[in-house]
């Protein structure tokens, strides 16, 4: 403590030292005193939070020419660079122990020899430049959920971005002083181009030290790898939770009103970019998360909490039709950070946006115009299709007023949703919290999209979601879930989604707003104000209530032709996913529980017997006979 007192007292002026000392954390200061030991900035400031220092990043982030004013008082344009649009998981590594192992589906490395490669990376990356020291909370402050956080980057955009996403946290970690047990993250953007880009992406590394409990990002600008509180922690809180009894987890968290007022709350698992933010928002409902949720039994009862506090929100196909409450708010003054998206007088301009767009402007590649390519021959499009922006949830009109509850709210319902154009009907609920857990939340099944670089349209089974954040083995992720249910006096109930389904032309035979009559259905169902009808994968809805729902909620008639198309078992197709499902794991988890085999060969037979009874296709109406 002494050796890393005297470093900071010797590098920062008297009172960002003081800032630092007056949390009384010895771990914090040596993690900051390495910093600058390791990266050499000119000078460190030291954010309190206060309205002044909250305002300092606003404005640095502009000044530093990170950010650029537009139109609209409050809103900003960032750009990355062209290989730096989404997570990247070849550059994303576990840094892991000789004595240690993680599942050979994670990508990773030995400890040591990572260290090296990435604090040599870093080495005087800061020269001529100022550290920026932040402290934010996870979850609600001064609760069981809280988990404090602390970043130093040489990035002010990264720190205005904290002011949306996050709550602050330097009370917090005053208050905790010495038992403040923090995730850490130390950034840099690198070296950076004359559009202040980031110049040196085959030097990108994302490394995460999980025995420190501490992030290195370097060459990168990209919030989902620079925001180290992001799914980088999320690999880290994953961990917490498994040795603490709860759980830690890549879903969003909606309250649906009721006829009578009350509140009933969802949480839901979807991958990037299939449909995970547009539920959370569904218009005439609650948000209270989009990303990242945190579970905890308490006396019998499911509570979760929001582990963020704003939205950074994949931009494309955000249309006033569509999403009303975002559409406000991307629209009126107030405090927005886009990023990708093309700009032309001022005014951002996104693919799928419902209006008409310019032919020109500037965008993630530079000067742009209708018809440019890139170094490959492949035309670049307006803007990016993982394009984002950044808002605070309080921002919004249909904020969920529990949002910063110490205690969290009660869950009632789990949902679980991927891209599936062959099986799965587009909703249907469990038989039970294990059945859920596993043939849907196990066993959801996707195709890669543009929020991951790399190849789209991949087949992959993705784990509740969260695949790629599961820094423990993921059988014991999967027995933790099981685990969790049977502490719970009152389960929430599982559900599984799929807004994907497509017919034998290839068509979707789902609208884009037929996701709220899904939703509107878990509520009833949650209070037994529904009926549903057995089928081998689930229970899905009546034809009379979906009908009821889609002219009460949407004003729509909705016809026994389309609930066919929609809730047609397809008996081939779903033996076919389980086999892919089982295979995966035969071959990735080999600690897989065995209940997960059971499971899935229980859904087999089910499949099997009905095909024997009604043929590879079962509408609905042979089994409502039953």
């Amino acid at each position: 403590m002494a050796a890393s007192r005297e470093l900071l007292k010797k590098r920062m002026n008297s009172e960002h030292y003081q800032r630092l000392i007056n949390l009384d954390n010895s771990r914090l200061e040596a993690f900051v005193a390495d910093a600058i030991e390791l990266c050499e900035p000119d000078s460190v400031w030291v954010s309190t939070d206060s309205a002044e220092d909250v305002e300092y990043s606003r404005k640095m982030a502009v000044k530093t020419s990170e950010e650029k004013a537009l139109k609209i008082s409050g809103h900003t344009i960032h750009f990355d660079g062209m290989e730096d649009q989404g997570r990247d998981r070849e550059s994303t590594k576990y840094l892991v122990p000789k004595t240690d192992s993680l599942s050979k589906t994670l990508n990773q490395m030995e400890r040591e020899q990572g260290l090296v490669e990435v604090r040599g990376l870093m080495k005087g990356i800061m020269k001529g430049r100022i550290m920026v020291v932040r402290f934010l909370s996870l979850g609600p402050n001064n609760s069981d959920f809280s988990i404090p956080c602390a970043e130093c980057t040489d990035s002010f955009y990264v720190s205005h971005s904290l002011n949306l996403l996050y709550r602050p946290g330097y009370e917090e970690f005053k208050r905790l002083g010495q038992k403040a047990e923090f995730f850490a993250t130390l950034h840099s953007n690198g070296k950076v181009d004359q559009r202040m880009v980031s110049a040196e992406p085959a030097k990108k590394r994302i490394y995460i030290d999980y025995t420190t409990e501490t992030v290195y990002a370097v060459n990168t600008q990209y919030a989902g790898n620079t925001v180290g509180l992001k799914k980088l922690a999320l690999r880290l809180t994953i961990r917490k939770a498994d040795r603490e009894g709860w759980l830690a987890e890549h879903m969003f968290l909606l309250g649906i009103v009721g006829k009578k007022g009350q509140k009933t709350y969802f949480a839901g698992a979807f991958p990037s970019a299939c449909g995970k933010t547009s539920t959370a928002m569904l218009p005439g409902e609650k948000i209270l998360g989009d990303d990242i949720a945190y579970f905890r039994e308490v006396k019998g009862r499911c509570m979760a909490a929001n582990a963020e506090a704003g939205i950074f929100g994949i931009i494309q196909n955000v249309n006033a039709k569509g999403d009303p409450a975002i559409w406000d708010v991307l629209n009126k003054p107030g405090e927005v950070i886009f990023s990708n998206v093309l700009i032309k007088d001022g005014s951002p301009h996104w693919l799928g946006m419902g209006v008409e767009t310019p032919e020109d402007g500037e965008n993630f590649s530079g000067k742009w115009h209708k018809g440019n390519k890139d170094a490959k021959g492949n035309e670049i499009p307006l803007a990016h299709k993982n394009a984002r922006y950044a808002v605070a949830l309080k921002a919004l009109t249909n904020c969920d007023s529990e949002l910063d509850n110490p205690s969290g709210v009660e869950l009632a319902g789990i949902m679980y949703g991927g891209r599936d154009a062959k099986a799965y009907v587009p909703c249907q609920q469990s038989f039970s919290w294990e059945h859920g857990i596993i043939a849907y939340g196990a066993s959801l099944e996707t195709e890669t999209t543009f929020a991951t670089i790399g190849k789209e349209g991949v087949p992959e089974i993705n784990i509740m979601s969260i695949q790629d954040f599961v820094a423990i083995s993921l059988g014991k992720y999967i027995r933790n879930n099981l685990a969790f249910g049977k502490k719970l006096k009152k389960q929430p109930l599982v559900f599984g989604v799929n807004y994907f389904l497509r017919d034998k032309d290839g068509k979707f035979v789902n609208g884009v707003q037929d996701k709220h009559i899904w939703v509107k259905w878990m509520e009833l169902r949650v209070h037994g104000e529904a009926d549903a009808i057995q089928t081998p994968t689930g229970s899905i809805p009546c034809f009379a209530d979906i009908a009821r729902l889609f002219k009460d909620v949407l004003g729509k008639e909705y016809t026994q032709d389309n609930y066919t198309k929609q809730f047609t078992i397809r008996v081939a197709e779903n033996l076919a996913k389980m086999e892919r499902v089982e295979q995966f794991y035969r071959q990735n988890v080999a600690d897989a529980p065995e209940e997960l085999y059971s499971i899935i060969a229980e859904q087999k037979k089910r499949l099997l017997d009905a095909q024997k009874q009604y043929g590879n296709y079962i509408e609905p109406s042979k089994l409502a006979k039953k």
